[in-house]
């Protein structure tokens, strides 16, 4: 996975790199208005209601208030917070986590190290995926596109997903009133990804739950499957049916053996 800061407007990374000397004597959070705002060093905000361009830093945190609207939101080192009803185009962290809002708006999400979260209603119209993290999606939250990640547990809650899940080493939790389509597909890890001492991936599919298409595993899992859940055909792992809201310890026991 390869995220990098977009040069966007004022001439690109070099003409950034030409006015380091001027963006040193800015205060070290900046607030943005109409137009681009990128800075090196600090803390970026768009206040309630407003407008702007694209909003970048590369060591600071960036946060989008409450009903303010942006273009394309990046930061290198520092988390991204979108708070409730703001609109942006794509969401990029390569440390830090990435949070939208209740009924927040944005066309994808991406981090390599950091935790993603989208509050009730939030919407993304295409990919979400990190690299080290987990995904935390709330009631009513919707991903159009796939959401994906190597390491770290998703836990999706009565939230839709519409181009299927995609992990390495992750768990997988697909809660009540959940809907996945597109599958989930669990793939070999290589080399690099490769730990000996884990335990396979956990997926549960929970009551009321709905997964259509293909449940594809290329390596070990433990597959736990509500007798109330509904899932398409599945390749590479023998599902174990559980009553209740969660698995119990029965369960848990027969996967394992």
């Amino acid at each position: 996975m390869s995220i990098t800061l977009k040069s966007r407007g004022n001439g690109g990374l070099s003409m950034k790199t030409l006015c380091l000397a001027l963006l040193a004597c800015l205060p070290l959070a900046a607030v943005a208005g109409e137009g681009n705002v990128s800075k090196v060093n600090g803390s970026v905000r768009v206040e309630a209601g407003q407008s702007a361009g694209d909003v970048s830093t590369v060591n600071g945190s960036v946060t989008i208030e409450e009903g303010a609207t942006a273009q394309d939101v990046e930061t290198v080192n520092g988390s991204i917070n979108i708070e409730r009803n703001a609109t942006v185009q794509s969401v990029e962290s390569v440390n830090g986590g990435v949070s939208l809002g209740a009924d927040s708006k944005a066309s994808s999400m991406q981090t390599v190290n950091g935790t993603l979260r989208l509050a009730e209603g939030a919407q993304v119209s295409g990919d979400v995926s990190a690299v080290n993290g987990s995904a935390q999606l709330a009631k009513g939250a919707a991903i159009r596109g796939e959401l994906a990640n190597v390491n770290g547990r998703m836990s999706i809650n009565a939230a839709h997903v519409g181009g299927g899940l995609k992990t390495v080493n992750g768990d997988i939790n697909v809660g009540p009133g959940s809907r996945i389509d597109g599958g989930i597909f669990v793939e070999k890890p290589n080399l690099n990804w490769f730990n000996r001492n884990r335990r396979p991936p956990r997926i549960v599919i929970g009551p009321g739950a709905v997964v259509e298409g293909r449940l594809r595993f290329e390596h070990e899992v433990q597959l736990l499957v509500s007798d109330r859940a509904k899932i398409g055909p599945v390749e590479g792992a023998k599902a174990v049916t559980f009553a209740g809201d969660e698995p119990g310890r029965a369960e848990l026991e027969v996967e394992r053996n």
